[in-house]
């Protein structure tokens, strides 16, 4: 298994230290982005999806919508990552491979560099957790 791109890894974690809450909702998008890919990959690999509910579909829901809206992937990219993406969506049979949740990751880093600026997030009273 191949690790995570050294500069991909070294944004997404000054992402989760700048932007990422201990607990509960980011106030920025770009926290928000990377907490969901995580919590979902939690969820999968450390759960197995057994407490996969309403809140993981928000997640999930989010992503797709602030990554595929964002124009800012080719064709090929943005199919991959609605692949991803469906994969995730599958819950009842959940991921253990890293790479589907890297390569989200690597879009969400890729997202946070074309918005360098902290783009605020309004906070869901869905997703509370």
């Amino acid at each position: 298994m191949a690790a995570m791109d050294a500069s991909y890894a070294a944004d997404a974690r000054r992402i989760w230290q700048t932007h990422v809450p201990r607990r509960g909702q980011a106030d920025t998008v770009q926290g928000e982005l990377l907490r969901a890919v995580e919590k979902l990959r939690d969820e999968a690999q450390r759960n197995g999806n057994i407490n996969w509910d309403e809140h993981h579909e928000r997640l999930l829901a989010y992503l797709r919508q602030t990554l595929t809206s964002s124009g800012l992937f080719t064709e090929e990219t943005s199919a991959e990552l609605a692949m991803d993406l469906d994969r995730l969506a599958d819950f009842e049979h959940p991921l253990t491979d890293d790479a589907p949740f890297d390569r989200i990751t690597y879009r969400v880093v890729d997202w946070c560099r074309a918005q360098p600026e902290p783009v605020r997030h309004e906070h869901d009273l869905h997703l509370k957790r």
